[in-house]
Formats: C-alpha cells, structure tokens, sequence
C-alpha cells in the first residue's frame, strides 16, 4: 500500500473556490471512479496552498484507477479544463510515500 500526496498552486485568490469544487465535483467523482481520497488540506501558511492524499493498495490498482478517471469522457470533456482553470499546473507536486510499520496507517 502507498498514498499519493497531491501539492496544487491555486491561482492567486480562488482558493475558496477551488475547494468547494474539489468538495462537491472532484473528489466524489473520483470516489465514484474507485479513487480512496484520504484527506484534503488547505495550506495555513500559502493563502493559495492545497494538498490531497490518496491511498493506492498496489502500483496495479494505481494505473486502473488513474485509466477510470483520467481516460473517461466526463474528466477529459469537463472536469480537466475547469481544473486547469484554478491551477498553477506547471507547480504542481505529487509525491508517493510508504507509511512506516508503526504509523498506524493501513
């Protein structure tokens, strides 16, 4: 098992707005897909800041689940231009991380 933290760059002041629409479109459509969102954060210290984990069981379930979302008409046709919309793309970060025997995580 491994998570997938996600590090956007919000266009300067639309932050608010981005986490209502990744509240109410994306992430339950990317449940809908399949998709284990874990959390959703916004940054205390960046105003623009915002980070999301997801949790993957193995790199098999990862690709299925990224071909769900990212090949379907709906995120192709409406979801990924109004993503692009609110973010910095090109400052985006994903990171992939392994919880420790003793993190409790599972």
């Amino acid at each position: 098992m491994f998570y997938e933290i996600r590090r956007y760059q919000v266009r300067p002041g639309r932050r608010d707005e981005w986490v209502r629409y990744m509240e109410d479109t994306v992430i339950p459509f990317q449940v809908e897909q399949g998709m284990s969102v874990t959390a959703s954060f916004v940054d205390e210290e960046d105003p623009d800041g915002y980070v999301w984990i997801r949790r993957f069981e193995d790199e098999q379930e990862r690709i299925a689940l990224y071909a769900n979302v990212y090949e379907s008409d709906r995120w192709q046709e409406e979801l990924a231009p109004k993503v692009q919309s609110f973010l910095l793309v090109d400052q985006s970060k994903v990171t992939r991380v392994v919880p420790t025997p003793n993190s409790g995580l599972k």
